[in-house]
C-alpha cells in the first residue's frame, strides 16, 4: 500500500481548529470540526480532487464539540461509516460534552465559561467501534487508530505507516494553536498523568510529525523536551485527596 499523506483541513482560521484528510488507496477524514462545519470540510476534501462519495471513513478523535460537532452530517453528506472510542460513547451519544470541563490553565477557565462549549450538538452512533488499536488498511490507508485517552477517556491518535501522527488534542500549539510549532497543553484535559503517558508512548514509537487539531504540525523532538518539563510540573504539583488536581498552576507553554 502506498505511503499515506496528511492533508490539513482548517475548519476554523487558517490552524486554529483543524480537521485532516488521509490520501492512501482510499480517503479518510480524521475529526469533524464544529457544528455546522460538514460542507465546508467536505468542500474541502473536494477541492483536493477527492470525490467526498469515495471516503472511506470518518475517524473522531474524541468526544468534544469541537472534534463531533459536524459528525452527523459529515456522514451524511460522505455517506462514510464513523469510527469512535467506545470510552467516549455518551458524548457521542448525547450530543454533550461530558462535563465539567477540566482546565489545564487561565485559557481553559476562561473558555469553560464559554456557553457554546456547554451546547447540545446533533448526536450519532458511531458504525465503527474503537475499543483498542485498530488497523485501517481495510479503509485504505496505511494507517492505526492508536488509543489516547486522557484529554478524555476515549481520545484516539492515528499514527500512519509514514510516521504522521494525527494527535487530536493530545498536544495543541501554544494559546489554541496561535503560537505555531510550540507545544503545550490544550485548554482542557480529564486526566493531564493519563494524557501526558500516553503522548510519551506515542513519542517512543518515533513520530516524524504529530498534527494536531489545534495550530500547525509540532516537532517531535521539542514535544519530547516540553513532555519532559511537562512531567516535571506535573509530579510537583500538590495533589487532592489522592488524586492529581486540576488547576494549581499554569501549565508550560515552552
Amino acid at each position: 500500500m502506498s505511503r499515506t499523506k496528511v492533508v490539513p483541513i482548517p475548519v476554523m482560521g487558517r490552524h486554529h481548529i483543524n480537521a485532516y484528510l488521509l490520501l492512501g488507496r482510499r480517503p479518510v477524514i480524521v475529526d469533524a470540526g464544529t457544528p455546522g462545519s460538514g460542507r465546508r470540510i467536505r468542500d474541502q476534501v473536494a477541492a483536493h480532487g477527492v470525490d467526498p462519495a469515495d471516503v472511506s471513513l470518518i475517524v473522531v478523535t474524541h468526544g468534544h464539540i469541537d472534534h463531533f460537532g459536524s459528525a452527523a452530517e459529515l456522514h451524511r453528506l460522505t455517506g462514510a461509516p464513523v469510527a469512535g472510542h467506545v470510552a467516549d460513547l455518551g458524548p457521542f451519544r448525547t450530543g454533550r460534552a461530558r462535563e465539567p470541563y477540566r482546565p489545564t490553565g487561565p485559557m481553559g477557565r476562561l473558555m469553560a465559561r464559554n456557553k457554546n462549549l456547554h451546547m447540545r450538538v446533533e448526536p450519532f452512533e458511531p458504525d465503527v467501534l474503537v475499543t483498542g488499536e485498530t488497523d485501517l488498511s481495510d479503509f485504505g490507508v496505511a494507517a492505526r487508530i492508536m488509543p489516547t485517552p486522557g484529554h478524555t477517556a476515549g481520545s484516539v491518535s492515528v499514527l500512519t505507516d509514514g510516521g504522521d501522527l494525527v494527535a487530536g488534542d493530545l498536544i495543541a500549539n501554544s494559546f489554541f494553536g496561535l503560537v505555531r510549532g510550540r507545544p503545550a497543553n490544550p485548554p482542557f484535559h480529564d486526566d493531564p498523568l493519563q494524557n501526558l503517558a500516553s503522548l510519551r508512548r506515542m513519542l517512543a514509537l518515533n513520530p516524524a510529525r504529530l498534527h494536531v487539531g489545534h495550530g500547525t504540525p509540532l516537532d517531535p523532538d521539542r514535544v519530547r523536551r516540553w513532555a519532559a518539563r511537562e512531567d516535571r510540573r506535573l509530579s510537583a504539583r500538590p495533589r487532592l485527596n489522592g488524586s492529581p488536581g486540576t488547576h494549581e498552576r499554569p501549565p508550560s507553554h515552552g
